[in-house]
């Protein structure tokens, strides 16, 4: 792993916690955490410029996603910095401004989430949804749809998958991890 997609913002660069994998490709910029075991795939542009991102334990956050935060401002005192928990899957090519993300959680490809969005714990967000801004999606649901809805209560293998997901992730970070070295 190159240190070449790694940027400074004011001073502040990101800091990794352990095992952590972040492809080449990949630019992150400004005021990012990243906890253990998290990967981050081909493409990804991750900027903490103007507020924080922190990425939780065994999340991956895969090709073409776009990370970013909402500046502070005199309407909006705090910004909206980008939080996301632990065992998220965050599919291919989606877009996460300025919102906190749970535990457990699945968001579906080429999903985007808006500024002030709140997703709770153990939620799986289909392909192609669209998270306006300041929407709650609340723990154990289906939500799929341009703007989302909620479709359905989880059903015991789609909670089993959110957390499933997470470890397949972990274990293929730690193949490309073994093959770097």
């Amino acid at each position: 792993m190159s240190k070449q997609h790694f940027r400074s913002y004011r001073g502040i660069s990101p800091s990794l916690g352990l095992a952590v994998y972040i492809d080449d490709s990949a630019v992150l910029g400004g005021d990012i955490t990243l906890a253990d075991d998290v990967s981050i795939w081909p493409l990804v542009a991750a900027r903490g410029d103007v507020n924080t991102i922190t990425i939780g334990a065994r999340t991956n956050i895969q090709d073409g996603t776009v990370l970013h935060v909402t500046r502070k401002s005199t309407e909006n005192p705090e910004g909206n910095l980008l939080a996301i928990g632990e065992d998220v899957t965050v599919g291919h090519k989606c877009m996460l401004h300025g919102c906190v993300l749970g535990d457990r959680i699945l968001v579906g490809m080429g999903t985007i989430i808006m500024d002030g969005a709140v997703v709770e714990d153990d939620v799986f967000i289909g392909a192609g949804s669209l998270v306006p801004p300041n929407k709650v999606l609340n723990s154990g649901y289906l939500y799929v749809g341009n703007p989302v809805k909620q479709i359905r209560l989880l059903k015991e293998s789609e909670s089993d998958f959110l957390k499933q997901s997470a470890i397949n992730y972990v274990e293929l970070k730690n193949e490309y991890l073994e093959q770097e070295q």
